[in-house]
């Protein structure tokens, strides 16, 4: 029997709030970075044989050829249903549709006369995605992150994955098939923080990518920031950690689907937080009744129960200080349910991804509604954004100035260099207007002289 305790936000200090919206510790946090960095140092050092190693420890198989051949690929197709693959279909186009509008357009203009600026895209090289496996395998994060590699027409895409049980090539085949739609063929499985650290630095099999992208778990997530970090290693898409979700809610809301909200994060897994901020007591109260009413059906039961344990049931005065709870928590994922969700939607500016209306529920996002589920959360919504196209883009500048434009704008790039005292700055322009100060006085000098007749 699921019993949340129903906090009272007015009647909480600024500590007592503070400690309500805290996130739950992670699991050896303390020791986490330290284990981290032996994996990617033995991956780095040893390459494919670390690899191996760490799939005999950590995923109990005994052997691993690492790549997935094509064989080994349209082996594990042909147990697909029909069904299924008419699924990863739509959601695939759905995806596609709202990843193409997103296709980046470069810009070229003067700034001056004489003085011509761009702002250029150019898609990364190369690109591994690493998608989560284990009890859980995610076709749908494969769609989330390959579809936009495939728009931007990155010249290498990378997977990584877990290893499958009994042996390491199998491979869930829904995540295979819509690789296979997303134009993926370079397929390996290994996963955890020795995934990252191979995409980030190469072995033997695995060439080195400049970028990685996608979701894990809290040694992936360690090692992402620690590669991202290194010069010598790859970017990364975000900082990210156990998923969440935040309802609001209030009396015109059904109980019954919030709490099927709310159970929908909490399966996956242990560490992850639901919340869910309300006006109504009515509203809270029957929403729990329903959550223990669904619970009983549900497979991973034990895992939403786990995660229920660290989570939070606030009654407000209004709604419109439930949106400030909403945006001190800064959420992964926002679910509105109210008679005013379009006034209220305005005033949540904290949150990676919003659901609007009784229609709406999150595992649209997460599937075929066609927006990107990658999102950063732990609050990092405040300062990241959710998974886009331009995310497979580095954009950089060009400039080309003439004569004229030189002349225009040298005087005051001298002064504001003079200013910082990087005299060679300064000095860099002066030799420009010194020479085209002599080729003018030259000019002038040429037609002066005067031409004899005959």
């Amino acid at each position: 029997m699921l019993e949340v305790r129903i906090s009272v936000w007015a009647e909480l200090d600024e500590d007592g709030k503070k400690r309500l919206l805290a996130r739950p510790k992670l699991k050896n946090a303390d020791d986490l970075p330290e284990q981290v960095c032996g994996i990617i140092k033995a991956v780095r050092n040893t390459g494919d044989k670390a690899l191996r190693f760490y799939s005999q420890k950590f995923d109990a198989v005994d052997s691993n050829e690492l790549v997935l051949s094509d064989a080994l690929q349209q082996q594990q197709l042909a147990k697909l249903t029909a069904e299924c693959k008419a699924a990863i279909d739509l959601a695939y186009h759905n995806i596609r549709t709202f990843h193409s509008a997103q296709l980046p357009k470069d810009i070229k203009l003067e700034t001056s006369p004489g003085v011509l600026c761009e702002l250029k895209h150019a898609a990364f090289d190369s690109v591994g995605l690493y998608i989560p496996g284990g009890s859980a395998p995610l076709p749908s994060t494969v769609l989330m992150l390959g579809v936009p590699a495939q728009l931007a027409n990155c010249r290498r895409v990378v997977l990584v994955t877990p290893p499958g049980q009994p042996k390491a090539s199998d491979i869930a085949p829904e995540i295979i098939y819509a690789a296979q739609l997303c134009g993926i063929s370079e397929i390996y499985t290994v996963g955890g923080a020795q995934a990252i650290a191979a995409l980030a630095y190469g072995t033997d099999s695995i060439a080195k990518v400049d970028k990685i992208f996608g979701p894990g778990n809290r040694y992936v997530t360690e090692a992402k920031q620690q590669v991202g970090k290194d010069p010598l290693g790859a970017a990364i898409d975000m900082p990210a950690g156990p998923s969440e979700v935040l309802v609001i809610a209030d009396e015109a809301a059904s109980p019954a689907f919030v709490a099927a909200d709310l159970l929908s994060q909490a399966e996956h897994g242990v560490d992850s937080q639901v919340m869910l901020v309300s006006n109504s007591q009515e509203l809270l109260d029957n929403t729990m009744q329903a959550m223990n009413e669904q619970l009983l059906k549900l497979p991973r039961a034990m895992i939403a129960k786990k995660a229920i344990d660290h989570s939070r049931f606030i009654l407000t005065a209004d709604l419109e200080t439930a949106a400030k709870v909403s945006n001190l928590y800064a959420p992964e994922h926002l679910i509105i349910q109210t008679n005013q969700d379009q006034q209220l939607l305005p005033k949540l500016t904290n949150a990676a991804s919003i659901f609007v209306g009784a229609w709406t529920p999150e595992s649209a996002g997460d599937y075929a509604s066609g927006t990107n589920h990658v999102l950063p959360t732990y609050g990092y919504s405040r300062t990241h954004s959710s998974l886009s196209l331009l995310d497979f883009y580095r954009r950089y500048t060009v400039q080309t100035i003439s004569s004229q434009g030189i002349k225009a704008i040298g005087p005051a790039i001298i002064t504001l260099a003079s200013a910082e005292g990087l005299t060679a700055h300064a000095n860099a322009v002066k030799v420009r207007l010194t020479a085209l100060d002599k080729q003018s006085k030259h000019s002038s000098e040429f037609k002066q002289v005067p031409v004899s007749s005959k």
